[in-house]
């Protein structure tokens, strides 16, 4: 394979502090150890504007967020649960990519996305469901590990620190996947490694089932 991996994060909240981004800072560093060239576009930070599909050229957060997602081979995607979805500012983040839609492949296709939500309750799964739903409209691969973190309060300190190993461990395995599985499509080409994803999902399904 030539080439290094570059694996982006795109997540956290408007908040601070935000369990979400500390949970993908978590999954980035274990990309990171694997391997990978990362960015982190934390969503506090960026402050990007709404999205308007009337705009012709992007500004300049949207535009370095539009063209590093691009670029990428993998990507890490975190959310709180809010009301029964994503946060707002996610869901901005990713409408953006939009305007991919002309791109020759468009949107992100081919490329693998590692999800992970926090919430304040028991579970944190219909956030997962929605990015579920967004990868797909946007042609890429979700890694069938997903990391929902249900009580995030007690799973991180008031620091972003992690207090709960098995959510470390959870949240550096996803890291380390969406690498391996964007090496995969790397140097197999895609259709091996459609077939090696539908093996994997078959394998947690029974895990799970």
């Amino acid at each position: 394979m030539a080439g290094e991996l570059t694996v982006v994060g795109i997540g956290g909240s408007v908040a601070a502090p935000s369990r979400s981004l500390a949970a993908l800072m978590l999954a980035l560093d274990s990309a990171r150890e694997a391997g990978a060239r990362t960015t982190l576009f934390d969503l506090h930070r960026l402050r990007l504007p709404m999205y308007d599909p009337t705009v012709r050229h992007p500004p300049e957060p949207a535009q370095q967020l539009i063209e590093t997602a691009y670029a990428a081979d993998g990507l890490l995607w975190s959310s709180p649960l809010y009301h029964g979805t994503i946060s707002g500012a996610l869901k901005n983040a990713l409408d953006w990519l939009h305007v991919l839609v002309e791109r020759d492949p468009p949107y992100l296709a081919d490329k693998v996305i590692g999800l992970i939500s926090t919430a304040g309750g028991a579970q944190g799964l219909q956030a997962l469901n929605t990015m579920e739903f967004v990868v797909r409209a946007l042609r890429g691969w979700a890694v069938p590990y997903v990391v929902p973190i249900a009580q995030a309060r007690e799973a991180f300190d008031d620091e972003g620190r992690v207090r709960d190993g098995s959510v470390a461990g959870q949240l550096q395995l996803l890291g380390s996947e969406v690498v391996r599985v964007s090496r995969l499509f790397a140097s197999s080409g895609t259709e091996d490694a459609e077939a090696e994803c539908a093996r994997a999902s078959e394998k947690v399904a029974a895990a799970t089932g």
